[in-house]
């Protein structure tokens, strides 16, 4: 569908900051993109969403939630946990012929695919507080999405797409990129942050394989990666000898004199098969 042209003009967002005493929040990990150019560019970056139910997590004033609007989603529900950003986007949500729904909520408690039928797309600009543990939450289920396009610092961001023996390559990189294709789409500068962040952020593109592992082999790999990262300075033969160690290594084939880091995605998986 086209852009909707119904909505009207809206408020600058710094107005709404204002009038809703919408500070951001140091302990709910608040940094606000107010450019209008800029947050058009995040939702091209975020493309296709024609026809897409669309996940938003901590809109704050609704920057991004405007650009959204502007797409051809078919509708956003936009989830914060902050009762002034509520507030703020309630009164967007006024103004959007129903495509929009504000959920007060804490998203990492909530059941996004309950909450919204599919096909969907996550965009947001994440909490930094919160931001990996709910790209975990979201890894676990990532057939339930068509896309992710999710905001990060940049030093996350590096991790979740570093290749393996890289000194950001771990646990993070490893479950995002065997459940999903990767990619650095966009690098913003803290100054483009209201208020400044003290380090750079990134977009990440997250786009699910079309097969995705059961529960159990997600859980498997998890506990893998867990044990192999947790002590990565060790050979695989010691960090892995809760899960079986050298047993463990040679029936998926593996040398127990490497390290995590050295490990490919295709490798993780054969020493994640080999645990069940």
């Amino acid at each position: 569908m086209p852009p909707d042209s119904s909505v009207p003009p809206l408020p600058p967002l710094r107005e709404v900051i204002a009038r809703h005493n919408l500070r951001a929040d140091k302990s709910l990990g608040q940094h606000f993109l107010l450019d209008p150019h800029l947050l058009d560019h995040i939702r091209r970056l975020a493309e296709p969403l024609s026809g897409l139910n669309v996940i938003e997590i901590g809109p704050g004033p609704g920057g991004l939630t405007r650009a959204l609007l502007a797409s051809g989603a078919a509708h956003i529900l936009a989830i914060e946990f902050d009762s002034r950003a509520v507030a703020a986007i309630g009164e967007l949500a006024e103004s959007a012929g129903g495509r929009l729904r504000v959920l007060q909520a804490d998203a990492l408690k909530t059941d996004l695919p309950a909450l919204i039928a599919a096909p969907r797309a996550i965009v947001a600009n994440l909490p930094y507080n919160i931001g990996t543990p709910l790209l975990i939450s979201w890894l676990a289920e990532a057939g339930a999405y068509q896309s992710m396009s999710l905001m990060f610092q940049l030093e996350v961001a590096e991790r979740i797409c570093a290749p393996p023996n890289s000194k950001a390559y771990g646990r993070l990189s490893v479950l995002a990129q065997w459940l999903c294709d990767v990619s650095i789409v966009l690098n913003i500068p803290a100054g483009a942050f209201t208020p400044p962040p003290k380090i750079e952020s990134a977009l990440v593109r997250l786009i699910p394989k079309p097969s995705q592992p059961t529960d159990q082999k997600f859980k498997a790999m998890e506990r893998l990666t867990a044990a192999a990262f947790g002590q990565r300075r060790k050979m695989l033969r010691a960090s892995l000898r809760p899960l079986g160690g050298d047993s463990l290594l040679h029936r998926a084939g593996i040398d127990g004199t490497r390290r995590a880091e050295t490990l490919t995605i295709e490798e993780f998986e054969r020493l994640m098969r080999a645990t069940l």
